[in-house]
């Protein structure tokens, strides 16, 4: 990586954050036969190619490609995983751009009604997600200072921002699939869905804040997509509230009211407050039952969820944005209407529990004039800490046990719901598991940037660059490390490692105030955590309730709230529980 060169032709990208062109060296170069090449970058970014020639000229044939078989580029292969080849006249030793021709999907306005495609700067040419490069008629040997890859990224990335490292390997290989996979698809300055469409939509871009958060210090690609997002809105019912979701995260890692202000009264038409009945519930019609409620995406990954006028899922994201509302109102000032938010959130948690949660089962239905209870009508609720608090551990154990039966979308509010409940050893299993519903999966299958779902089977229409699949890049250091914002601008961190049965863990988190570095481990005597703040942040810190706690080397006296011991800390302190 210290070979990469940043190109003179950094720009920003239209409505976006500034994004660059890197120069990226090949891998391996290997000659397959007389003038042909096959050339390996490594890892897939989007980009194309500079070829510097040694003074032979002539035409070549440049074939790029995402997936790879029988020892080839796949010339034909599924979904909407990449293919493309160009031809390119050589003359003396001038460089020249070699870029595949352009998606007419991706770079243009297919109708009036479809969002526009985020386009990337006009000189930099054609970029495309590729990995390998065959070029056919070269003449003489193809050198490294022959051929480079100009891979776009945001400018601002830094690769050192943030760590993790953990005593399973395979959770570090998925935790560093994750993080490439939010820095890869930084490309448009904008969240975009992947390359079949590139168009920003809410849940996509909520998820990759989650996980752009975790793994680096920008904060600005978040807000540019957020305020596209509030100019070309989607369809999904759910992916309305997202947009309070978005806002609410730049709260608690900015606390910058400047920004929330002038966006706030804009956000109260994402709460589905419209379609909300005079029992407190939101109603869906005929067309919500049938396309706009989407529960999860593909549809397929429902979990035979059943969609009624009263849908438990779509409820519950409209109260858990009208509670964000509520803590936004107060934070700007607004104390009048923080009251009233919380007054609707009050009344249609009641009305929902009341109308929607089966209490001898301790679980919710997934809507009125059902029985059925899929997984989502039990993970989101419980992601959002909408379910009775004496059901929370149980109704973790019991979706735990229903495995992944969500797409990669929605894992990331299971994955939630499971590290909040106890339930950690269950959800690092999943993440690990031995089966195609994993990102264990994605990593074995040789992928370098995550999938738009589990599978080429659950989807088949989907590409290899999906960023809303890199959950994991979040999930680990905010349960694993356990770090998160308690108030916000980090003034107050949350530490509260979950083991998860594992031995150690240890890694670095971005905040706007600096780096907080964790490291824990499991020991003879019980646990070990040692934790530094940044300058000007406090935090309390929760630890496993196996003994006494000390810090550094001395008794310290802690509270038990739940199954934790707390403690306050500023600046840098080893804490042990002993057995």
């Amino acid at each position: 990586m210290a070979a990469w060169i940043v190109l003179a032709m950094a720009c920003t990208c239209a409505h976006g954050a500034p994004t660059h062109l890197v120069d990226e060296p090949a891998v391996e170069i290997r000659k397959t036969g007389a003038g042909l090449y096959l050339v390996d970058f490594g890892r897939v970014a989007f980009g194309n190619l500079r070829l510097t020639p040694p003074g032979s000229g002539g035409e070549l044939t440049v074939h790029f490609g995402e997936a790879f078989t029988d020892g080839r580029i796949d010339r034909k292969p599924p979904g909407t995983v990449r293919y493309n080849k160009t031809t390119v006249t050589l003359e003396g030793t001038a460089p020249v751009v070699v870029a595949p021709p352009a998606d007419k999907r991706n770079t243009k306005l297919v109708s009036p009604m479809h969002p526009p495609a985020i386009l990337t700067p006009e000189e930099w040419g054609v970029v495309m997600p590729f990995r390998w490069v065959e070029i056919e008629g070269w003449k003489g040997e193809l050198k490294p200072e022959h051929i480079v890859r100009q891979s776009a990224y945001a400018s601002t990335w830094d690769d050192d921002a943030a760590s993790f490292e953990s005593s399973d390997e395979m959770l570090n290989r998925i935790w560093e699939l994750c993080r490439y996979s939010i820095k890869a698809t930084t490309f448009a300055g904008l969240y975009v869905d992947g390359d079949r469409e590139r168009i920003p939509y809410e849940a996509d871009a909520y998820l990759n804040q989650l996980s752009h958060y975790y793994t680096d210090s920008d904060k600005q690609m978040a807000r540019d997509t957020f305020d596209h997002l509030m100019a070309h809105s989607t369809w999904p019912t759910e992916w309305a509230p997202h947009m309070v979701f978005m806002a609410y995260a730049d709260w608690m890692h900015t606390a910058d009211a400047d920004w929330l202000k002038p966006r706030y009264d804009a956000l109260k038409t994402k709460t589905l407050m419209e379609r909300r009945g005079p029992d407190g519930l939101v109603a869906s019609d005929a067309m919500d039952i049938k396309k706009n409620d989407i529960v999860d995406w593909p549809a397929k990954e429902r979990d035979g969820y059943v969609r009624t006028g009263t849908n438990t899922v779509v409820n519950a994201f409209h109260i858990r944005a009208v509670e964000m509302m509520a803590e936004m109102a107060g934070a700007i000032g607004k104390e009048k209407e923080a009251s009233e938010f919380k007054a609707l959130a009050q009344a249609s948690l009641a009305a929902m529990q009341k109308t929607l949660f089966d209490s001898d089962k301790g679980l919710y239905r997934d809507g009125v004039g059902t029985d059925h209870m899929a997984l989502h009508a039990n993970l989101f609720p419980l992601a959002f800490g909408l379910a009775p608090e004496p059901v929370r551990e149980p109704m973790a154990d019991w979706l735990a046990g229903r495995g992944m039966k969500c797409s990669v979308y929605a894992a990331q509010y299971l994955m939630e719901a499971l590290f909040e409940n106890g339930a950690d050893r269950q959800a690092i299993e999943l993440i690990t598991a031995k089966h195609d519903r994993s990102w264990r999966h994605m990593v074995e299958s040789g992928t370098t940037i995550t999938w738009e779902a589990w599978d080429q089977k659950y989807k088949p229409n989907q590409d290899w660059n999906h960023a809303w699949g890199a959950a994991p890049a979040n999930l680990l250091p905010r349960y694993v490390l356990g770090v998160e914002p308690l108030t916000p601008g980090w003034k107050t961190a949350r530490i509260r490692p979950c083991i998860g049965g594992l031995g150690f863990a240890k890694g670095k988190v971005p905040t706007p105030l600096g780096g907080i570095e964790v490291e824990w481990k499991q020991t003879a005597q019980g646990f070990a955590l040692k934790v530094s703040l940044p300058e000007g942040m406090g935090a309390q810190v929760e630890l496993p309730d196996f003994g006494r706690v000390y810090r550094n080397g001395k008794p310290e006296r802690a509270r038990r709230v739940g199954d934790r011991l707390r403690v306050e800390l500023e600046g840098t302190a080893v804490f042990e529980v002993r057995k």
